[in-house]
């Protein structure tokens, strides 16, 4: 096997558990995070790139990691944004024509520091029964006491601004630019799928900075607008907050995508709250509260909206819920063009059934 004198590595936890593996490729390293896990079988790539996990140590559930190497066309963004990885068996050569490189070159060409042969059905466990929080994986298996004191100045995930981290530094245009429709997108962390999808129902996308005011996004002259997902707590973002409750006030089509639908409850006054572990995988059931119908989906996010406000509130409804815990999975207004979902029509990884949404924000502008 490659590799046969790795480094020992070890997982310390903020509450002092400790689990150990070895350092994938024999380097030497320490990351910091808020330890969570993905259980998709599929989409380490994109997992890896997505925005959304910005600031957060992976573990994945999948015991093979690596197998089907990368591809430069599959990624969510123009680098890896999770903090480091934590996985079982990692594949250090891969099996799949379509790779162009394997995953130990990717995650080295990021400088991402990844552990391997970590009982991760043990660490997962350990975090469902104690909820996420913040980690080191570090091959300084010598140093546990100076480990802890870094530990603990690294922030709580809880009332963090992340989306400043992530966002665009400058507005660009995505899709075609002789398309039937205009869209203002607000970037807190958007994934690139979801500017494919936009795109492909006929529409133009400007996308802006996180912090980015209402006049702005009205100068592209849209006939939609969009709030996207991204990573941290929803709350400091108090400027995308102002953004929707202006594009509301006004009664423009606005659609919402995970971190975006929670900016729009919190501009109705519904507040968020931090998940005990989140929901992270492709393959999270939702129940579609309008149709009846049941929708497989894909899902990141480590916060979710008080269902009890958004049930009292006057004037949004609840048109999805999650089947495991009975969150608030999609708001809809009703008397203004505005809905949004907690989870990822868009996939990437994942399955296909939310896809609608975007035909149904299309059909909005429409009206």
């Amino acid at each position: 096997m490659k590799y046969q004198k790795r480094q020992i590595a070890i997982i310390l936890l903020a509450d002092g558990t400790i689990f150990y593996g070895k350092s994938v490729g024999n380097k030497q390293g320490t990351a910091f995070g808020e330890v969570c896990f993905n259980t998709g079988m599929t989409g380490y790539q994109e997992i890896f790139t997505d925005p959304s996990y910005f600031g957060q140590l992976m573990v994945t559930t999948n015991a093979h990691i690596g197998n089907y190497g990368t591809n430069v066309d599959e990624v969510e963004s123009d680098s890896i944004k999770i903090a480091g990885l934590i996985c079982k068996n990692f594949s250090y050569d891969y099996s799949r024509d379509a790779a162009d490189s394997s995953l130990e070159d990717f995650l080295n060409d990021n400088n991402l520091f990844a552990i391997s042969d970590v009982d991760t059905r043990a660490l997962v466990s350990y975090i469902r029964d104690h909820g996420a929080m913040n980690a080191v994986i570090s091959s300084e298996v010598d140093n546990i006491e100076g480990l802890k004191k870094q530990l603990a100045d690294v922030p709580s995930m809880n009332g963090l601004e992340l989306a400043s981290k992530v966002s665009t530094k400058e507005p660009y245009y995505f899709g075609n630019e002789n398309a039937t429709y205009k869209i203002s997108a607000l970037d807190i962390g958007i994934k690139k799928n979801i500017l494919r999808n936009i795109a492909k129902r006929d529409a133009y996308i400007k996308v802006f900075p996180y912090n980015a005011t209402f006049e702005e996004l009205e100068s592209f002259n849209p006939d939609g607008y969009f709030l996207s997902n991204g990573p941290g707590d929803p709350e400091p973002l108090v400027e995308a907050q102002t953004l929707a409750k202006e594009i509301i006030k006004r009664d423009l089509p606005l659609f919402g995508i995970c971190l975006g639908h929670q900016v729009i409850a919190l501009a109705n006054g519904v507040s968020t709250y931090k998940m005990h572990n989140g929901h992270r995988g492709i393959n999270h059931p939702v129940k579609n509260l309008k149709t009846g119908k049941g929708e497989i989906t894909s899902q990141n996010h480590g916060f979710a909206v008080n269902r009890e406000e958004a049930e009292t509130h006057p004037d949004l409804e609840v048109t999805h819920v999650h089947l495991n815990d009975d969150t608030v999975a999609g708001l809809a207004m009703k008397s203004k063009n505005c809905f949004s979902v907690q989870y990822h029509p868009e996939a990437s990884p994942g399955p296909h059934d939310s896809s609608y949404l975007f035909d149904q924000f299309i059909e909005n502008i429409k009206k």
